[in-house]
């Protein structure tokens, strides 16, 4: 069975910015999902956040072309009343943290991959960074 995997922003940040020392796994990762290996999806919270991001570094048309292309590697998964609802009333200490988990629960992905393992110490579900899933597989 594939495995379903929620990606944490900074993941994504690593692969699109090709920070130096984390592009390698990030890139890996996306490589299994395009080869139809794992499913990879974000939530939505983290497609807003993203291009938030990569428009503080580039022009909005280059950002949103880079977006477009990214999309196809990934299911984009929505945030509705019950996720907000969840991560509010969470013990989580980081709100974008939360919502990225109770979205991971609510549409029953198997995995979470971060670099900020730590913060989902409240997690049910495994929680781990790229190199350590790469290892694994």
């Amino acid at each position: 069975m594939m495995d379903r995997i929620l990606v944490d922003t900074n993941i994504i940040i690593d692969l699109l910015s090709r920070r130096r020392e984390f592009y390698k796994p990030a890139s890996k990762l996306f490589t299994l999902s395009d080869n139809k290996e794992i499913l990879l999806a974000i939530s939505s919270l983290t497609f807003a956040n993203t291009f938030y991001l990569l428009s503080k570094e580039l022009a909005t048309v280059k950002v949103k072309e880079i977006l477009r292309r990214f999309k196809l590697l990934v299911k984009v998964l929505p945030m509705d009343d019950k996720i907000i609802d969840l991560a509010l009333n969470s013990e989580f200490k980081d709100f974008e943290d939360a919502i990225q988990y109770f979205t991971a629960i609510e549409y029953k992905f198997d995995i979470i991959i971060t670099r900020n393992v730590k913060d989902f110490m409240l997690s049910k579900i495994p929680v781990m960074t790229a190199s350590d899933y790469l290892a694994m597989k």
